[in-house]
């Protein structure tokens, strides 16, 4: 234990202002306006988000940053950020964190306000990739595809070392590139505890702290499976993690804000796309979450204890852009009797008309086509109760090879209005064709990268400590009577109601995996979710989604589990031609699948 005698009941308050590239800009000044933190951190870096700054940069080069954080949030909040002695972590530098810090430097002069800024680097991988294709080693981890020819970007995820380095130079500002999201907050609070690598136990702690700060309103309240309970959405409070020093910690939010923390609506951003709830696997830690318990302290306080760690791996995981053809998406609205079937042939239409045309032209085929009916319940596939909605929307996505294929098309969809079904309309102007940039993650040898701080013309060197070759063998959590089917008496005293009635859900994506987590909102409830939201259960309820495998993990501690499901979003991020390719509806979708519970179990008589 390291400085346990300085650290005795001190409390580090870290204000989580931004969940992703695009959030509200009322976080920054709503945390730092209400006096109760000490950090400002900001989580910018989704895949998704690699690949449009990857894009951005391709268009300018000075770009490739999340410029909002310069030109929205910290505009809005550097003289009260410098005169309160906040600091600030961000890793807002993407693909190009010296122009971010360039940015922001440019900005304080211009505020007449001096600033010490830190720079971290040593996450781009692209010098080594020649290399790396010539030995002919690196597959994508969920593919198994060899490195493509015409990549981008690669940036491995950095850990919270650098960030712990500038900050103990005297940072007031820390600006990353790649990163994982949760290793901004973990840096700030090995500063300030002064924990060490080998803390495996505060470091998981730290590192969920993190996590439930990283996606912003996700932590208190956001997208709440009982979302009509959530006061306030216009005024949402950010989360606020008041931190020890034995890696435990309290999740609130600002004073007189709107929003709601409760075990339960943290316990679903716990979940929140961490694969393995027992390996969840991070550069510096890896986590054991199953044994996490939360407890309400008051109102909308839920303290957190519980993590554990073990040395890391001695890889990093890079996530890689490349460019693959093209893509576009058009919508038409369709308003009227047999709404969703005249979509359905409308949609049909254009696409039997443009191929034709390719062909005529000379340009091949699409490489992909993919036909949605948003309104008509169309991703829940078999399971859809709305084909006789009176509004419908189709949403038609391509991809091509060549620029040209897909510009014709989109010149394609707005005759409909007049050629085909009564009631289109909505067509808009012509849809865009980009290119269309997809995600490799593969991984690296963390000997093959220096990360380090630049701080003040200082440039300091970071030493990762070597991790496991591999990432321990786990015996998957099954509790005693796991695989007995729970008692649920005779079927005059059962009720079918949807799995919504006993659990909440949560999920998200990790490229074509979909990370499901389902929470039973009374203990009493887990016997029946555990016999029957099984792995064959889920994978037949999700079957026109999921093409892969389910795993399902129980995590004990909150009473829950966390289902993960591979092949799952149509390739995922910016290679899925699905409307929802972030798996966001999926909990929702499995949430509908139909349970059987006894009638005392339901009213808990």
């Amino acid at each position: 234990m390291k400085n346990e005698s300085n650290s005795a009941g001190k409390v580090v308050r870290i204000g989580g202002a931004s969940g992703f590239w695009g959030d509200s800009s009322v976080a920054a000044p709503q945390l730092v306006g209400s006096g109760q933190v000490d950090y400002l951190v900001f989580d910018y870096l989704a895949e998704l988000t690699m690949s449009i700054l990857a894009g951005a940069r391709l268009k300018r080069p000075e770009l490739g940053y999340a410029t909002d954080f310069v030109t929205v949030a910290m505009k809005a909040v550097l003289r009260d950020v410098a005169g309160k002695g906040i600091r600030v972590v961000s890793n807002a530098g993407g693909v190009n964190p010296q122009a971010c810090a360039a940015a922001l430097a440019a900005l304080a002069k211009e505020q007449g306000v001096t600033l010490k800024i830190a720079v971290v680097t040593g996450d781009d991988v692209m010098p080594l990739l020649p290399a790396l294709r010539e030995a002919g080693t690196v597959r994508e981890l969920q593919s198994g595809a060899v490195l493509p020819a015409n990549v981008l970007t690669a940036n491995a995820y950095l850990g919270a070392l650098p960030i712990k380095a500038a900050l103990d130079a005297g940072a007031q500002v820390v600006i990353a590139g790649r990163c994982v999201d949760s290793a901004v907050t973990l840096g700030v609070l090995m500063h300030e505890f002064g924990w060490g690598s080998d803390e495996h136990d505060r470091l998981a702690g730290g590192s969920l702290a993190g996590h439930i700060l990283e996606c912003g309103c996700q932590g208190t309240g956001g997208l709440h499976t009982d979302w009509d309970s959530v006061p306030g959405w216009a005024n949402m409070g950010y989360p606020i993690a008041e931190c020890r020093a034995d890696g435990s910690f309290v999740v609130t939010k600002p004073s007189g804000t709107g929003g709601l923390v409760t075990p339960a609506t943290v316990a679903e951003q716990m979940l929140y796309e961490i694969g393995d709830p027992a390996a969840y696997l991070l550069p510096d830690v890896i986590c054991d979450f199953t044994q996490v318990s939360m407890t309400q302290a008051g109102q909308h306080r839920v303290e957190v204890r519980g993590a554990r760690g073990r040395a890391p791996t001695a890889t990093y995981k890079v996530c890689a852009t490349h460019v693959q053809g093209f893509k576009t998406s058009a919508q038409l609205t369709i308003v009227g009797f047999d709404a969703v079937a005249k979509a359905r042939r409308t949609g049909a239409a254009i696409i039997d008309r443009t191929t034709a045309l390719l062909q005529a032209a000379g340009l091949g085929p699409y490489s992909a086509t993919h036909l949605e009916v948003l309104g008509a319940e169309s991703c829940y596939g078999p399971h859809a109760t709305a084909a006789h909605t009176r509004e419908a929307v189709l949403r038609l996505t391509a991809t091509h090879g060549r620029r040209e294929a897909l510009e014709l098309l989109t010149r394609e969809v707005a005759p409909a209005g007049t050629s085909w079904a009564p009631g289109t309309t909505g067509a808009g102007g012509r849809a865009a064709v980009s290119p269309s940039i997809r995600q490799y993650a593969f991984l690296l040898d963390k000997a093959r990268l220096a990360p380090m701080a630049n701080c003040d013309g200082r440039v300091i060197a970071v030493t990762q400590p070597p991790g496991q070759a591999e990432a321990s063998a786990l015996v998957r959590n099954v509790p005693a009577g796991a695989d007995e089917v729970a008692d649920a008496g005779v079927a005059s005293d059962l009720l079918e109601v949807p799995l919504i009635r006993l659990a909440y859900g949560r999920s998200g994506d990790k490229g074509d995996i979909s990370n499901i987590g389902i929470i039973a909102r009374e203990p009493r409830f887990l016997p029946v979710l555990r016999a029957q939201v099984t792995e064959a259960a889920v994978a037949r309820w999700l079957a026109h989604l999921v093409k892969g495998t389910v795993m399902r993990y129980e995590v004990p501690g909150i009473h829950a589990f966390n289902f993960v499901c591979t092949q799952a979003l149509g390739g995922g991020g910016m290679a899925s031609l699905r409307n929802d390719a972030l798996g966001k509806g999926m909990a929702q979708i499995l949430l509908a699948m139909p349970v059987q519970v006894p009638i005392a179990l339901l009213t808990g008589t």
